[in-house]
C-alpha cells in the first residue's frame, strides 16, 4: 500500500509530472532540468530524489533517466490492477487457460460470462467444485456457483445444458455427471 502511495504522490505533483515529462524525451542532469523547467536547484534535488527513491527514475553520473519499464509496469499494476492473474489449472489446454485467464477474476471469480462459444472451460471450472456421488439441493448449488458470480441460475442452467450437472424434473435435486470432468 506505501508503495502505491509512494507512486500517486510522484505523479500527483505538477512539477515532478513536468520531470516525466522533460526525462520522457531524453536523459539530463539535475541542473538542466531545473534551468529548463524553471525550477529552483533545491525544489530539483527534491522531485529528483523523490522520483528517484519510488523507481520512476534512475541516476548515473549524474544522469537521469525515466525508468519507463518501472513507470508502466507500476501504473498497470497498481492502479489498473493488470499485475494480479488468474492462474489457471495446468492439466488444461492452451485455449482453456487463454478464456480463463481473460474471464476471471485474480481470486477465482467470474468477471464476465463468456459468449457461448467461449463458456465450455468456466463451466469445467465450475463443475470441479462438486462432487460425484453426491446430490445436491437447488439451494446448494445456487450457494457454489455464487462464490464465482451472481448470476447462478444462468450458469446453473449452462452447466445442465452443457451436461455437466443434471437435476430432477421438479428441480428437487441436482448431481454431477460422472462423464463431466
Amino acid at each position: 500500500m506505501n508503495e502505491m502511495l509512494d507512486y500517486v504522490k510522484a505523479l500527483s505533483d505538477p512539477d515532478r509530472l513536468r520531470i516525466i515529462g522533460l526525462l520522457s524525451q531524453g536523459d539530463a542532469t539535475r541542473q538542466e532540468i531545473a534551468a529548463r523547467l524553471n525550477l529552483s536547484p533545491k525544489d530539483s534535488l527534491t522531485h529528483l530524489g523523490f522520483l528517484e527513491s519510488v523507481g520512476v527514475v534512475s541516476q548515473t553520473n549524474g544522469v537521469f533517466a525515466l525508468n519507463n519499464d518501472k513507470l508502466a509496469t507500476f501504473g498497470k499494476e497498481k492502479l489498473v490492477g493488470g499485475g494480479n492473474k488468474f492462474v489457471p489449472p495446468e492439466d488444461l489446454d492452451d485455449a482453456s487457460k487463454k478464456v480463463l485467464r481473460d474471464f476471471l477474476n485474480a481470486d477465482g471469480t467470474i468477471r464476465q460470462v463468456p459468449e457461448q462459444k467461449k463458456i465450455g472451460p468456466i463451466l469445467e471450472y465450475l463443475i470441479r467444485n462438486f462432487e460425484f456421488d453426491k446430490t445436491y439441493t437447488e439451494r446448494e448449488v445456487n450457494a457454489i456457483i455464487k462464490r464465482f458470480n451472481e448470476d447462478t441460475a444462468g450458469l446453473r442452467r449452462d452447466l445442465i445444458d452443457a451436461g455437466l450437472l443434471a437435476r430432477e424434473s421438479d428441480g428437487s435435486k441436482y448431481w454431477r455427471v460422472q462423464n463431466g470432468k
